[in-house]
């Protein structure tokens, strides 16, 4: 059978067997890190735990049972059952609709939290490992006085000072968890500085902003996406470790470590209220851990096909 091959621009492939044309593309860069994240069973069965969890807290309203505020004192400490699946609390409240309601509160803080300290941090990294001397000497040093302070204990020195809400607690945890990952970006960027695609950008005449932002950073985003995935993980158990100390997310609102709190003293009585948020807390946190290590695998260039 004649072959008759067929000439090709860069992206396509064509070629002509017995009179038919077979068009093969090249895989592009997001299908290749899906291809390989599929690989990770474990993280995937992380990402889809962590996307049933979401679903359950932007329907919140409709899946909860009953009002996370309605206290029922005769129905109080009452186990699991087809009323109360997880039982109740020592006031009468509902576990269930607090644990589903509190999935929003603990999510929403760890997404957020950890967005900032990714944005604080990729800043600080970024102009610290671009323009190097003076500039990453102080920022370097400024990265490693905030290190020093054992994080936990700063995290509750501040949120005893500030007023207790979602957004300030928000902040609080963004704010004290992004220097490791600024230590990361400018690891990326005191190498990546030296390359022959920036030095081509400084000849053409890109302004600063422009060579870090649209030409170095998009080469380090790999790191930057696994330490986010990462970091939310770690802020989910910093405002459950909050609220656990009665210093996280005020009432009515519930959160998974508020209802550890409340069990904590009906530990031998009633287990069941520290149990059921304890088990999502660990769940979720072990699912973005996962997520992370496939992403992890999935973006390393090393890693063969």
């Amino acid at each position: 059978m004649a072959v008759a091959e067929k000439r090709t621009s860069p992206n396509n492939l064509d070629q002509n067997f017995g009179g038919e044309a077979l068009t093969l593309k090249p895989e592009s860069y997001v299908r290749m890190v899906w291809r390989r994240f599929k690989r990770h069973k474990l993280a995937m069965a992380g990402l889809y735990f962590l996307l049933a969890m979401y679903l359950v807290a932007i329907l919140a309203p409709y899946i909860a049972t009953q009002d996370y505020r309605a206290v029922d004192p005769p129905n109080r400490l009452k186990p699991p059952s087809r009323e109360h699946w997880m039982g109740t609390d020592h006031i009468g409240r509902d576990i269930f609709s607090r644990v589903v309601w509190g999935s929003r509160v603990s999510l929403s803080v760890g997404f957020v939290a950890a967005g900032v300290a990714v944005t604080v941090g990729t800043v600080i990294g970024a102009v610290a490992g671009y323009f190097g001397g003076w500039v990453d000497d102080v920022l370097m040093r400024f990265t490693e006085i905030v290190m020093s302070f054992p994080t936990f204990f700063l995290l509750l020195t501040i949120i005893s000072i500030v007023e207790r809400s979602i957004f300030n607690i928000m902040l609080v945890i963004g704010f004290t968890s992004w220097p490791g990952l600024a230590r990361i970006v400018r690891g990326q960027f005191l190498s990546l500085r030296e390359q022959e695609f920036v030095m081509a950008a400084r000849a053409l005449g890109a302004s600063d902003a422009r060579i870090i932002f649209r030409h170095i950073l998009p080469n380090a985003m790999a790191p930057i996406i696994v330490s986010a995935t990462l970091r939310i993980g770690s802020a989910i158990l910093s405002e459950s470790s909050l609220s656990f100390l009665g210093l996280g997310v005020p009432e009515p609102f519930p959160s998974w470590g508020s209802i550890l709190n409340t069990g904590r003293t009906y530990l031998r009585y009633a287990p069941w209220i520290t149990t059921f948020p304890g088990i999502f807390i660990f769940l979720t946190v072990l699912a973005f851990n996962y997520v992370g290590d496939g992403l992890r695998d999935a973006l390393d260039p090393r890693l063969k096909d």
